[in-house]
């Protein structure tokens, strides 16, 4: 029983380390637009954000759609987006290194721009 017990502490132990570090390689939140969103297609539409780059990441990159669009040096603000196309979008932030490599650190949102 004692074996048993010893066992499943080491378990909880070794979740909760790497849980621990999966929390510091860092996060991205995307504040506005929600996901789901409607955007208007002649509007100036905005993403705000927060970034906790973790020990990897340098800074971010802004995408629309798979495409690279802006490169964000701030880790908290807002960015006015590029004019949108009509039609469901994909907008994502994604946290990479200094040779602009991500990190597998990212946000996307889908929204619609009518």
């Amino acid at each position: 029983m004692k074996s048993l017990r010893l066992r499943v502490l080491s378990l909880f132990l070794g979740l909760f380390v790497a849980g621990a570090a999966w929390a510091t390689d860092g996060s991205v939140t995307i504040l506005s637009p929600a996901d789901g969103a409607q955007l208007d297609v002649m509007g100036e539409n905005r993403i705000s954000y927060t970034v906790e780059p973790g020990p990897r990441g340098d800074h971010t990159h802004l995408y629309v759609d798979g495409k690279e669009v802006a490169v964000l040096r701030r880790l908290k603000g807002d960015y006015a987006l590029p004019t949108l196309a009509a039609g469901n979008r994909e907008i994502c932030i994604k946290v990479v290194n200094k040779g602009h490599t991500p990190i597998g650190v990212e946000k996307c949102v889908k929204v619609m721009v009518d």
